[in-house]
């Protein structure tokens, strides 16, 4: 159910995830200030926080914990990472949101905040998995339900994405224009990353031999 850990790296391997998890909120803000629709789970927690009356990142802490624990429920192996994850990046955006306001009448000015948020969210994504300490939550819950069901990673992408931002949308989320441009670009953005930072997130593990 849990990744080793690699104690011999771990202090680097914090120090850069956390690197990763610092410009994964930063991102978020920068596409939730842009006010042209985030991306699909966004949709449903910026919905759900109004209805709370709590802060976006917050609320991204406690859906985190839920997924976890759905995926963890169809036995997906998850990493400190994946905890990392959840505890970190909802702190982040707070501080981000609370220094980064929406422009007033400047679409040309929202539309690059929104291209730039996609871009350091693809690169965040690289960075973090490049660590190879657990996929996060949502991931986790998208490669469980792959492997529950047998559908491929697209099929189970596309099926828990368009439910999420179907309930988001009911609930008075950004769901918008950028919503559907953000489904169109995020996948080149963290592909490109990935070729920029040589990441290989599926890396086959090492077993050690059993000794005679």
């Amino acid at each position: 159910m849990f990744k080793p850990v690699r104690w011999n790296t771990f202090v680097r391997d914090f120090i850069v995830i956390q690197i990763g998890f610092l410009l994964y909120g930063l991102a978020i803000a920068l596409i939730v200030r842009a006010n042209l629709g985030t991306g699909t789970w966004l949709v449903l927690e910026v919905a759900l926080a109004s209805i709370l009356g709590i802060k976006i990142g917050t609320l991204t802490v406690y859906m985190g914990f839920l997924v976890l624990i759905l995926a963890l429920a169809l036995r997906e192996r998850i990493g400190w990472g994946t905890l990392g994850n959840i505890l970190s990046i909802g702190p982040w955006l707070n501080l981000f949101l609370n220094w980064i306001s929406t422009p007033k009448e400047n679409p040309a000015l929202q539309i690059g905040m929104f291209l730039l948020g996609v871009l350091i969210q693809g690169t965040a994504t690289a960075i973090y998995i490049g660590v190879d300490a657990g996929a996060g939550p949502r991931d986790s819950l998208m490669l469980a339900i792959q492997r529950v069901t047998g559908f491929s990673i697209r099929a189970a992408r596309a099926a828990i994405e368009v439910i999420v931002v179907l309930i988001g949308w009911l609930l008075g989320g950004p769901a918008g224009i950028g919503t559907v441009a953000f489904a169109l670009l995020i996948g080149p953005s963290v592909q490109w990353a990935f070729k920029l930072f040589n990441v290989h997130p599926h890396k086959p593990e090492i077993v050690p031999a059993p000794a005679d």
